[in-house]
Parts: C-alpha cells; structure tokens; sequence
C-alpha cells in the first residue's frame, strides 16, 4: 500500500454534510454511534463483505458503492527518539465516523439475508450501525 506524501501542517479536510441519505443504491448502511474506523480495518471488512454477498447471490450481480473518504493521517515515532525530532513517518489513514453517516450502499441484495448482513458488519466494524432501504 502506497503511503500519501507527507505535507507540513496538513490541515484535515472535514465532511461537509452531517447526514447522507441514500444516493446510488436501494439497500444501505448507516451509522447510530460515532467512532473512528481506521483503512485497514475497512479494507479487510470490504473484502470480507464482497465474498459474503457473492455467496448469498450465488455468484449473482449485486452492486456495492462505499461512501467513505479517508481524511486524517496517522503518524508514528519511535518510543526512544527524543523530543525535537519531527513528526514521524505516516502509518495509516483514518476517518472520524459521526452519527448518521451513510457507510455503504447496496443495489441487491435478498430480504431474507439483509439481517446476517448487518450482524456480520457489527462484529466487523465495532460501530452501532442500522438498514436503510430507500
């Protein structure tokens, strides 16, 4: 994975909408609790959820739009570099996830395994979340 070159003083580039409803999908994902969900953890969720859903369609179409933007940096320095030394090497991206932010979106999906769906995006996500249908 390719790390973004560093800037100094990047300065974060917030959501501009508090709220997203439903724009491209009939099905999606929408969160009741704030947290911070890191782009690792999102990634290996996105994989696990594509091979989930090809499952249930039984190798059927099923379209999927994720609507998150990564926009703060993680930074580390080692634990024995004294102070003065700069800010450290980027790590990982992540993204502040505030109540009712739209997380991703479906385009079929059956009724009947909506629910394992969502369960299998709690465990997965550690973030209260619910359906949306349009």
């Amino acid at each position: 994975m390719q790390s973004r070159k560093k800037t100094h003083n990047k300065e974060v580039i917030r959501g501009k909408r508090k709220f997203q409803f439903l724009n491209s999908g009939i099905l999606g994902i929408k969160a009741i609790s704030s947290g911070r969900l890191l782009k690792e953890k999102w990634e290996v969720t996105k994989r696990d959820l594509y091979k989930k859903i090809k499952f249930f369609r039984g190798g059927g179409h099923c379209k999927i739009w994720s609507t998150l933007e990564f926009n703060s940096t993680l930074t580390k320095l080692n634990v024995e570099s004294r102070m003065g030394k700069g800010k450290g090497p980027i790590y990982s991206n992540n993204k502040f996830i505030r109540e009712g932010k739209m997380l991703i979106e479906f385009s079929q999906i059956p009724k009947h395994k909506q629910k394992e769906v969502l369960s299998f995006l709690q465990k997965k996500l550690g973030l209260r979340i619910k359906l949306v249908n349009l």
